[in-house]
Formats: C-alpha cells, structure tokens, sequence
C-alpha cells in the first residue's frame, strides 16, 4: 500500500478511535434518602403555668413576756406541737400576787368609803362633791386591783394559736423583761394545718387570666378559681394539692409581679413553712392539642419549623407556632401543621429543602436493620 493511502486510512479512523476513548459517561442516579416520617399525634390535655414559690405558716406568733420577772419555768417540748390557751412559760408569779392583794384591800376599803358617802349624801349629810371625790377614787382603786390580777395572769405566757413551737430562747432563771416588741423574745409558734404556699406571677401571665382570648377553644380561666399543684425539691410528681385563695390587689412596680396565693391541706404535717416547690396553675381548660416530638422542631433565626414530607416525596420546611412541652418529650404545636402531614423525624442534621426521600412510617424497622436481618 503506498504512502498516500495509508495516511488518507489513518485520518479516517483516527476519530473513531478518539471518540470511544473520550466517550461522555452519565453518573449513575442517586437513590432516595430513607427517612422515619410520622403524623402529629392528638391528646386531650390542660396546659399549666409552673412556678418557683414557698411554703408559709398561715399564722405565726412571736411569744414574748407582757410582764417582767424571773423565768421560773418552761412548759413545753422544743420542736413539738402546742393547743391554743396552752401554757408555755411561768414568770416567778410572787411580786405579782402581792401587788394583787395590795390593790383588793385598797379596793374594799375605797368600796366601803363610797357605800358609806352614798348613805350620807341621801341624808343630805356630805355635799355632793364629797359623794363624787369618793367614787372617783373607787373607781381608781377597782382599775388598779383588775391591773393587778392582769399582770399575775400574764405571768403565765400562753400559746394564742395552735401549731408547732420553736425551742426556747431563754431558760429558766433567766431575767425577762416584758411590754412591747422590745421585750424578749421567748420562742415562736407557727400553725400547721392548713399550710400556705406564695408565688409571683408575671403581669404579661395575670392579664392572660384576667383578660383571656374566649375565641380559643383553650381560654384560660380567670387566676384565682385555679387548682394548684406542688412538688418538692426531692419530688418528681405534683403530689400535694391545694386551691388558690387570694391574689394581691396590685402590681409590684418593681419587680413586676402580682403576689398569688394557695392554700393546702397539711394534716400529715410533711409541708414545713419555708420550703421552696414547684407549682402549676392550669392556663388553659382541657382541650384537643397537636403533638410532635420536641426534638424534630428546627430553628431559622426566629423561625421554628419542622420537616415534611410533600406528595412528590420532596422535603420541605414548615413554619409552625409552638405551645409548651407537654410529658417532657412532646411539643404543643399550636398552628402550621395538619393532621395528616408526614413529619420527618429522622436524619434531620442532614436535611435540605428540595430534597427526595422515601419515607417510612417512624415504627418501622430501617433499612439498616432490614439488610442486616437479610445477612
């Protein structure tokens, strides 16, 4: 073959040598994302406003002396539990009695001198002026006896209401001096049953109660018709029940709290006064809410959203307003979700708008599992 013909060969079959060398290969389809998608579940529920408050006695008595003297004894347990009218100390009653005896005499004798210018005036024997002068001074002289017998029954400090007692803060033999609330402090006493426990709502909270949106099927109820419930430190549960009795007739300017008020029944004796709690107030009445798990809600700036699946199986972000956390886990959506909505609520770190899946319902078994059931 000559020269000339092979190089006309070579440039003919040069580009079909080229072409399937450099032929365009399409890269191979990506399979759609396996997600764990469920619909909002619905329960009827009561949503509640929790609080941080503590416990307070209902009433509390500082029992100091009314009368001076030596302590001459101590009539009660520390730490126990006191009637009304009990006797908790004695005051060394002796001056006291003496003074009293001293005042009866003056007394009779001042009786005995107006019996007598009463007998005379009607014999028209004393002026009028004498008669009055004497009965000025038995009147001063009853006061005096009834001071007296005063001061000997305040010798013995009793209890003015029932509850608890401190211990004693002054033993016996020990000087005490009485009169106002400078006078020394002897132990307090601090009623049990029923016990009270304070909170402090917020205003924005108050006017939820006092001005409520009625066209909602939750409305609250107005602060003050509320059950209440309280679990201690140590608790996990709202155990202790109680109703709320008072609400504060004014707005604290300063820290923007109104002063609320719960009572409790406290016959066991297990609440102490000025224990913190953890209390609820209904905010809502019951109703019908939606539901999704917590953990599927996302945030875009100040955007909460969730992920749902749409009919083409394309992923895509749903604006929704949120309630509080119901049961710990479950969130309260109050709008942006219907009932029948695929929320997607696996692999979302990994998710993006516009993107296909194939979704399953959450309770299946992945496909994870099911390759390694297959092996």
């Amino acid at each position: 073959m000559s020269r000339q013909k092979r190089l006309v060969l070579f440039f003919m079959t040069a580009p079909l040598l080229l072409g399937g060398c450099f032929e365009e290969k399409k890269p191979p389809e990506m399979d759609a994302m396996p997600v764990k998608v469920t619909t909002p579940t619905f329960k009827r529920l009561t949503e509640w406003n929790e609080y941080t408050g503590r416990f307070r006695a209902r009433e509390r008595v500082e029992i100091r002396a009314r009368v001076s003297g030596y302590l001459e004894s101590v009539h009660f347990t520390d730490g126990g539990h006191v009637k009304k009218g009990q006797t908790l100390f004695v005051i060394d009653p002796r001056p006291y009695r003496y003074t009293l005896d001293k005042a009866n005499a003056q007394f009779e004798l001042a009786k005995k001198d107006y019996e007598r210018a009463k007998n005379l005036r009607a014999a028209n024997a004393v002026s009028q002026q004498d008669l009055d002068e004497k009965y000025q001074a038995f009147q001063s002289a009853k006061s005096d006896a009834d001071t007296a017998k005063l001061n000997l029954d305040f010798t013995q400090v009793k209890s003015p209401i029932a509850g608890k007692i401190s211990r004693k803060q002054v033993d016996v033999g020990n000087l005490i001096t009485g009169g106002d609330v400078s006078g020394t402090l002897l132990t307090t006493v601090v009623s049990q049953n029923p016990i009270d426990f304070y909170i402090e709502s917020s205003e924005q909270e108050v006017l939820r109660y006092t001005q409520p949106d009625k066209t909602l099927t939750n409305y609250s109820v107005p602060l003050g018709q509320q059950p209440l419930e309280i679990k201690l430190q140590n608790e996990k549960d709202y155990t202790h029940k109680g109703m709320i009795d008072f609400v504060d007739n004014e707005l604290d300017a300063e820290t923007g709290t109104v002063l609320v008020r719960g009572t409790l029944d406290n016959s066991d004796g297990k609440l102490t006064p000025g224990f913190f709690g953890r209390a609820r107030i209904p905010a809502t009445v019951e109703y019908e809410a939606m539901l999704v798990p917590d953990s599927v809600v996302g945030t875009n700036q100040t955007m909460k959203f969730v992920f749902v699946v749409n009919d083409q199986n394309m992923v895509e972000p749903r604006p929704v307003t949120l309630g509080p956390l119901h049961d710990g886990g479950m969130r309260i959506i109050r709008s942006g979700l219907q009932k029948n909505d695929k929320v997607v609520v696996s692999g979302l770190t990994i998710l993006r708008p516009g993107i296909k899946v194939a979704p399953q319902p959450a309770d299946a078994p992945s496909t994870d599992t099911q390759k390694n059931e297959k092996k």
